[in-house]
């Protein structure tokens, strides 16, 4: 099953993305993903949603494949539908403990971006390879990881960071070996479920509510490049090149060879 729900004996809502081989989402299933996690922070029994992925990594982003089928309506509907899944956890009602294992791409990292708690496997890596596929998005939620001159580098290359260099700069909880990342995740939402279930969730709201940055706007604002982008027929052309030729040679190894996310 794509997106499944479970809930735990203290109130945890564990939310699991399982879609092989890199869990890249089409525009459905990041819907199905925002109605997951939306229902779970509705349900009064919940004080705190897990957010993790079966596989070798946490998400792929967005399915090319989809976007090569069905062209700019596919867009449109991928683009509302990952602002759609990313809204969810940032105005979720309880905190979203978000767990990471190998790779985090373009819409992993707006997830992952907008989670309350991050907790990493050794083995997490981080990147937006937007400017390889010929779109932008998610560098707001990048930002809430990295320090901002490491985002721009990162947006501008395609490189990745670690999770060593996240829990270094504290956007990272804890990293954990992969075997340990699931029941490390399950301890940081059980101690959130712990407390007073009322003044938790009045945190969370508070703490949106001061945001310097609305996460929600001012990722709709990178959105808009990427039709751009996609009109001028960029976008078209270097997708069609990612897909006909996966890692170029002298280009880093991409962590997702199958021609699947962004």
């Amino acid at each position: 099953m794509e997106i499944s729900t479970g809930l735990h004996p203290d109130g945890t809502a564990e939310v699991t993305v399982d879609a092989p081989p890199v869990n890249a989402l089409g525009a459905a299933a990041w819907h199905r993903l925002a109605a997951s996690v939306r229902e779970a922070g509705r349900d009064p029994r919940v004080r705190a949603v897990l957010l993790r992925a079966e596989g070798r990594g946490f998400n792929a982003g967005v399915d090319i494949k989809e976007l090569r089928r069905e062209g700019h309506a596919a867009l449109v509907a991928v683009n509302r539908g990952c602002a759609d899944a990313f809204d969810a956890v940032y105005t979720c009602p309880v905190p979203v403990v978000a767990a990471v294992q190998g790779h985090c791409l373009g819409g992993g990292v707006g997830l992952a971006g907008n989670a309350d708690i991050v907790i990493a496997a050794e083995d997490a890596s981080f990147a937006l390879p937007e400017v390889d596929r010929g779109a932008l998005g998610a560098a707001t939620h990048l930002r809430r990881l990295v320090p901002d001159h490491l985002a721009r580098a990162m947006v501008y290359t395609c490189r990745p960071a670690t999770a060593a260099q996240l829990h270094a700069f504290g956007s990272l909880l804890e990293v954990v070996p992969p075997t340990e990342l699931r029941g490390a995740a399950l301890r940081a939402a059980g101690d959130i479920a712990a407390k007073d279930p009322e003044v938790i969730r009045r945190a969370k709201e508070s703490l949106n509510g001061t945001d310097p940055v609305d996460p929600r706007r001012s990722y709709r604002f990178e959105q808009g490049f990427t039709f751009e982008l996609a009109l001028n027929g960029t976008g078209d052309r270097l997708r069609e090149a990612f897909a006909g030729q996966g890692a170029r040679p002298g280009a880093r190894t991409d962590p997702n060879p199958s021609g699947e996310g962004t």
